[in-house]
């Protein structure tokens, strides 16, 4: 594993290939999300500091259920990925 946890894509198993591809969607996926509620809540507050008009709102709504979309797949790919690698140690599989 390297130092951000994300398994070693060894060309020789292709299932720690796909592993490492699904934990790098997984973390873009995390942080585009999580990005997306971000600026809703500042598109918010700025909005509620100054101006609250109808464009304001849709920019909140459209980044939370934007987010949500991206992120709530991204959660659960992620913690798949951890489940496959706690399986593989729990059972004495090397994971690269």
């Amino acid at each position: 594993m390297t130092a951000d946890k994300t398994p070693q894509a060894d060309s020789a198993d292709p299932v720690l290939a796909q592993r490492a591809k699904a934990t790098r969607l997984a973390q873009l996926g995390q942080r585009i999300g999580y990005s997306l509620f971000g600026l809703a809540l500042i598109v918010f507050f700025v909005g509620l500091v100054t101006t609250f008009t109808t464009a304001v709102s849709q920019i909140v709504i459209t980044c939370i259920v934007t987010g949500s979309i991206v992120l709530a797949p991204a959660i659960v790919v992620g913690y798949a990925v951890k489940a496959a690698a706690r399986d593989d140690l729990e059972h004495g599989r090397e994971i690269g």
